[in-house]
């Protein structure tokens, strides 16, 4: 082997080895950043869970409809609590993360200036598919209110998700 071929296979070499080193910052960068879409999750389920609440006392919303999850899923065959409960709990799951790494993925590409207010329009695509899933045959003033308030509580958890991600996301290490 020639004084040139070993000099290139070292380099190489060295190159190699330091690329696999892991890069722990970036690592934790990830890590905090699920934790931010998860507190911004749970606050936005929060707000909207509040709007489903103010939609029940108007007779506009049902509660129990949280039950079709867990049936649907077969949780409710698993977990020993109520259908009610065990679906309120896999809603608020998919609030905390799947909704979060969506919006996380998107929300650079949705109108607004900030996050809190992209959030605003991805509420309104989550209650796209929200309002047909969880009607329950309301007809009259009763749809009404349902459409309205549930429309408006998605809104505020597209708000809300995005207000957490301005306020936490907002330092050097951010992916978001």
């Amino acid at each position: 082997m020639s004084g040139d071929e070993s000099e290139f296979t070292t380099e190489l070499t060295e190159d190699v080895t330091e690329g696999t080193e892991p890069d722990f910052d970036h690592l934790w960068g990830i890590v905090v950043d699920g934790f931010i879409g998860a507190v911004g999750g749970l606050v936005g389920t929060g707000a909207l869970t509040i709007g489903l609440l103010i939609a029940a006392s108007l007779n506009a919303f049902q509660i129990e409809s949280f039950g079709t999850l867990a049936e649907l899923t077969g949780f409710n065959a698993v977990l020993p609590l109520s259908p009610t409960a065990v679906g309120y709990v896999l809603f608020l799951l998919t609030g905390m993360v799947m909704w979060p790494l969506l919006f996380a993925s998107i929300g650079a590409y949705l109108p607004g200036d900030k996050y809190a207010t992209k959030g605003v329009p991805f509420g309104f695509v989550l209650w796209t598919g929200f309002a047909p899933a969880f009607y329950e045959g309301y007809t009259g003033l009763a749809m009404v209110l349902y459409l309205a308030l549930t429309l408006g509580a998605h809104f505020s958890y597209g708000f809300t998700l995005g207000a957490v991600f301005d306020y936490l996301g907002d330092r050097p290490q951010t992916l978001v």
